[in-house]
């Protein structure tokens, strides 16, 4: 039996596959920092006495890459607490997860402009819009889990 695409998207693996995603994302980021800052102290740039206690000491771009990972414990958190209410629930629909792909998508994208060009005003628009899409994403399951039954 062949599922129509809406029944796909609800199933457990269309509802995790954007968090996975997102969890890549972290494992990239540390990849990126951790050869960053290899290499920065390889080339005797940084010694490890000078970055022993805190990060002020990297050059920009190590620390750039940093401040990008440290962003995946900050807002996403929402993203990582949502999904399994919304699974619990059965709240998680169609809606719901093009939502969370675009809202990881603006991670990436955030996440990108963070460790290349690092440009402040591009980088701020798609943090925004993934604070608005996962804001939406929170308000739509408040809605359904206040005002409709639950297993609906």
């Amino acid at each position: 039996m062949v599922r129509a695409p809406a029944d796909f998207l609800m199933t457990v693996q269309a509802i995790l596959a954007p968090v996975f995603v997102q969890v890549l994302l972290v494992f990239i980021l540390i990849g990126v920092m951790g050869r960053r800052r290899f290499a920065e102290i390889g080339a005797g740039r940084v010694r490890i006495g000078d970055i022993a206690l805190g990060e002020r000491n990297w050059p920009p771009k190590v620390q750039a890459a940093a401040n990008a990972f440290a962003n995946q414990f900050e807002i996403p958190v929402l993203f990582f607490a949502l999904v399994p209410l919304a699974l619990y629930t059965r709240k998680a629909d169609v809606v719901f997860v093009v939502l969370a792909w675009i809202f990881v998508l603006s991670r990436y994208a955030h996440a990108y402009i963070f460790v290349t060009s690092n440009h402040v005003p591009s980088r701020f628009r798609a943090y925004m819009a993934g604070v608005l899409i996962l804001g939406l994403m929170w308000l739509i399951f408040a809605w359904r889990i206040l005002f409709t039954p639950l297993g609906t």
